[in-house]
């Protein structure tokens, strides 16, 4: 089997798992691996069916479970690692190969933000990489990426927007920067379009990465599809990934 990721509004780590859901992937693989990691004290997830722009999607949605104590939301799973991070893909019940992907992916996200923050890989503490939604998206996709197991996989060219977006750090330009150094350090052709706002996560920019095998040749005959619900009001939120041959 061969996968085809049509990235024309972006790419992110939900959007991906969602379209994989779509495309007939394991959800009961998604379930075991997400309950192993024992942390639902700090998340619950939701997949339903959407509709974009009359489309029918799927929509993978991690919610974070906020504990009241915490003067800020986010500070009881801010100061996570990477070898935190590891340690909890480790204990996921999933296959050898989906726990690499996961932590390669994980890796890739961790090296740009060293880089963007001049800071060694092993001081680094993630915000929003360590932050759990990142950890669910990315063993998600990862989990259901193995379950397909698809031989070869390829991608569109990536396309951003422009403009600036607030997070953690403050206000960042779009592409955010730890974008711009996972497709630099990957060689990932990528296109700005004229829509305001951010499309590509770090997070999608590091799946890309991880499976990257060069640019594709742009014909072949479609399978099956699946569509992947972003959540942010762009034209056509949407990632389409085809099985194809």
């Amino acid at each position: 089997m061969k996968l085809y990721f049509e990235c024309t509004s972006g790419i992110s780590g939900d959007m991906s798992a969602a379209a994989l859901l779509d495309l007939g992937a394991d959800r009961k693989k998604l379930e075991t691996a997400l309950k192993s990691i024992n942390l639902d004290d700090e998340f619950e997830y939701k997949i339903k069916e959407v509709q974009i722009n009359s489309i029918k999607a799927t929509d993978f949605d991690v919610i974070l479970k906020h504990h009241h104590n915490s003067d800020h939301h986010h500070h009881h799973h801010e100061h996570r690692n990477l070898d935190d991070i590891n340690k909890i893909i480790e204990k996921a019940q999933a296959s050898e190969n989906a726990k690499d992907l996961a932590k390669k992916i994980f890796k890739i996200v961790a090296k740009a933000e060293a880089k963007v923050h001049n800071k060694d890989i092993k001081e680094i503490h993630f915000h929003e990489v360590g932050a759990i939604d990142s950890i669910v998206d990315i063993l998600s996709f990862s989990v259901l990426f193995d379950d397909l197991n698809p031989d070869e996989v390829f991608f569109s060219t990536l396309q951003d927007g422009w403009g600036f977006i607030e997070c953690q750090h403050g206000t960042l330009s779009v592409p955010v920067p730890a974008v711009c150094e996972i497709l630099k350090e990957y060689k990932i052709p990528i296109k700005i379009t004229s829509e305001e706002g951010e499309k590509i996560t770090p997070t999608g920019a590091a799946i890309v990465a991880a499976l990257y095998k060069g640019k594709f040749n742009d014909e072949f005959i479609i399978e099956k599809t699946g569509y992947g619900a972003g959540k942010r009001k762009y034209k056509n939120p949407l990632l389409r990934v085809m099985q194809i041959i």
